[in-house]
């Protein structure tokens, strides 16, 4: 479909400002979170009559995003009002944080495998490199007792660029339709965290707004006639694109490794802060939102 310049300009903007809304408005309500993403789940007829969603990728991609985001929801919840009961004492062990880890190890594997399905073979391995440079949990995992109790991964920022380059490139093989769509979404992510400058927020601005734009999919595709991106795919870009996200990727494993042999880690990985230094930033002075009272209690993490 041929679109005039202005179309893009204009729902994407939009679209942008709507998705670092979501993420604001998440991040700071765990309960009204929890129970929208429950609420979710509803629309799942609406996945069949709107064709929304087709073949095994679409159906598993959808199901172990919006799955796991009820998850995330109550495990804040937990934390948040430090709610008691086995389920509930559960989700607030630190070592739980484990199961986010795995969704996350999962969505990036189900793309690499759709990508060498593609024959995307140096951006499949790029994403490969993702897999494993991921940082380590719990150490670099936690959800916090502050503001609204984030789910914090301390990703650094070589990390969440290459992810970013990487999913988009991978979006632009799998559905250039939606590549405009898309990379908005990865943009809303990217930029969320250094907005607020903490870059530990990347790991949940990336769950709330790949969520939302899941559901819209399925339930209201209005993507195609706002910001059709077909006409944008090129074989060649697609294959050169995929070297340099290797390139990119091949120094950036050998970095991550020598800064773990070299126990250096522990403070570039948290952008040279300490756990502490994180949780002063997260609010800590600033009101419940919903509770209306500051919250004391110590982060459920595992020390350094």
């Amino acid at each position: 479909m041929d679109l005039p310049w202005w179309s893009y300009v204009i729902s994407m903007s939009l679209y942008f400002l709507f998705l670092l809304w979501v993420v604001d408005y998440f991040r700071k309500h765990p309960k009204a979170s929890a129970y929208f993403w429950i609420a979710s789940l509803a629309t799942f007829p609406l996945w069949l009559l709107t064709g929304g969603v087709e073949g095994w990728f679409r159906w598993f991609k959808i199901l172990s995003v919006i799955l796991p985001t009820i998850v995330v929801g109550l495990a804040r919840i937990a934390v948040h009002y430090n709610k008691t009961g086995r389920l509930w004492s559960v989700l607030k062990k630190p070592g739980f944080v484990w199961f986010f880890y795995g969704i996350l190890f999962l969505n990036i594997t189900e793309a690499v495998v759709k990508d060498f399905q593609l024959g995307n073979y140096a951006n499949a391995l790029a994403g490969v490199v993702l897999t494993v440079t991921i940082p380590y949990v719990p150490k670099y995992w936690k959800i916090t007792t502050t503001g609204g109790s984030d789910l914090i991964a301390y990703t650094t920022s070589g990390w969440n660029l290459l992810y970013t380059l990487w999913n988009a490139a991978f979006v632009y093989a799998e559905a250039p339709k939606y590549f405009a769509a898309s990379v908005t979404i990865l943009l809303a992510a990217e930029i969320y965290p250094i907005i607020k400058r903490r870059p530990e927020l990347y790991v949940i601005a990336r769950v709330y707004t790949l969520a939302a734009h899941l559901l819209l999919r399925a339930t209201a595709d209005f993507f195609p006639a706002v910001m059709d991106a077909s006409r944008w795919f090129n074989a060649d870009v697609l294959r050169w694109w995929g070297i340099v996200n290797l390139v990119v990727a091949t120094p950036f494993l050998f970095w991550f490794t020598w800064q773990l042999d070299s126990g250096k880690a522990a403070q570039s990985f948290r952008h040279g802060r300490t756990t502490a230094d994180a949780d002063a930033d997260a609010d800590a002075k600033t009101d419940d939102p919903e509770a209306g009272v500051p919250h004391t209690r110590e982060s459920n993490t595992v020390p350094a």
